[in-house]
């Protein structure tokens, strides 16, 4: 008995700008679109309707266009403020969930900003330190600060 694949699968599937795997189980497939996890992408299956026992390249068209809906607009289909990763943006004051190169982009100016204002966490990105209150005497030694001298 051999296994095949329906005639319209799809072995990568272009969602958002990213290569998804068709191979994969739905949920775990919109996981490697940047922004998505595994959290997000259930509840975008469970609020687009789509079955998450199906492979990725099974989907069809319109449950695609869905997903992308709802990942697009997540506050018209009921996800939580507090479940987005873009909460209370500076510049709009919006919830939005950010998904792939806005993302990058959006950090890139959050960066920009602190070290423009020379907040301590801004400074710390523009040395290369650690910015989350990490230790520092012993670990993460790359580059000229290994070791001291000993009079």
């Amino acid at each position: 008995m051999a296994l095949h694949a329906p005639e319209e699968f799809q072995h990568i599937l272009r969602i958002l700008n990213t290569n998804v795997d068709g191979r994969k189980k739905v949920m775990f497939a919109l996981t490697s679109i940047t922004g998505v996890g595994r959290r997000l992408s259930n509840l975008l299956c469970k609020k687009a309707d789509v079955d998450m026992n199906k492979r990725a390249g099974e989907l069809t068209e319109d449950e695609i266009t869905r997903l992308v809906g709802v990942l697009s607009n997540p506050l018209e289909f009921k996800i939580p403020k507090w479940f987005l990763n873009r909460r209370w943006d500076i510049k709009t004051g919006a919830y939005t969930q950010v998904f792939s190169n806005a993302l990058q982009g959006k950090l890139r100016e959050d960066l920009e900003r602190l070290k423009k204002m020379r907040a301590h966490r801004g400074l710390r990105h523009y040395w290369g330190l650690r910015v989350k209150g990490q230790h520092t005497k012993t670990t993460g030694r790359r580059g000229t600060t290994v070791g001291f001298d000993r009079k």
